[in-house]
């Protein structure tokens, strides 16, 4: 008994020293500590959920922060993946799509991507109430581990990172601005073309 404890003690530790965790029991530390984050739905509960844990999480989440999470879209949807024999119950394959921006100063893009959870769900044709109230489960279980992967993509991002991408960002629109200004002198530097004289009838 003795040695079977010793034996789950010592793979925990080597488990939490591998940087393993079982899932819910608590997250890396987030090295951003401010960030402003928006979405298009204001109000939808994907930003809400997102605003709450990155609060617990120790980051100061507020409109003037350097660095801005921006969920620029969402979409849920849903399609037929199997039919039993009978044609009552069918199995649906849920989907839930979020693209995300992170934008720094003067509103640059920094780094973009697409989070995306599938799940699955049989639909009894005979018990329709429970067949959405478990559909209905499964979007808020799906929404969670949206959550989770970007809070997985945020972890990974440190500040000399989003430094790094500011620069990069603050190059390419200093290098679109000086292009745009030289294409400007150099179509004010033509000669204008006069206008087309015909001859005299």
């Amino acid at each position: 008994m003795i040695k079977r404890n010793l034996l789950v003690m010592g793979l925990a530790v080597l488990l939490s020293a591998c940087g393993f965790q079982l899932r819910g029991t608590g997250t890396s530390a987030l090295t951003i500590k401010e960030l402003s984050v928006s979405a298009r739905n204001s109000y939808g509960d994907t930003v809400k959920q997102l605003t709450q844990v990155l609060e617990r999480s120790g980051v100061d989440v507020h409109q003037g922060a350097p660095y801005k999470l921006v969920l620029t879209d969402e979409q849920e949807t849903q399609r037929s993946a199997s039919y039993s024999g009978a044609g009552r119950n069918v199995e649906y394959e849920l989907n839930t799509a979020l693209k995300y921006e992170i934008r720094g100063e003067k509103d640059l893009l920094l780094t973009d991507g697409k989070l995306e959870v599938q799940k699955y769900y049989v639909h009894d044709g005979n018990n329709i109430t429970g067949g959405d109230a478990e559909a209905s489960e499964l979007r808020k279980e799906m929404r969670r581990d949206l959550v989770q992967q970007m809070l997985i993509r945020l972890q990974v991002l440190t500040p000399e990172q989003l430094d790094s991408l500011q620069q990069t960002a603050n190059a390419k629109a200093k290098a679109d601005a000086d292009a745009l200004e030289a294409a400007r002198k150099f179509e004010a530097s033509q000669p204008q073309q006069s206008p087309l004289e015909l001859p005299n009838q």
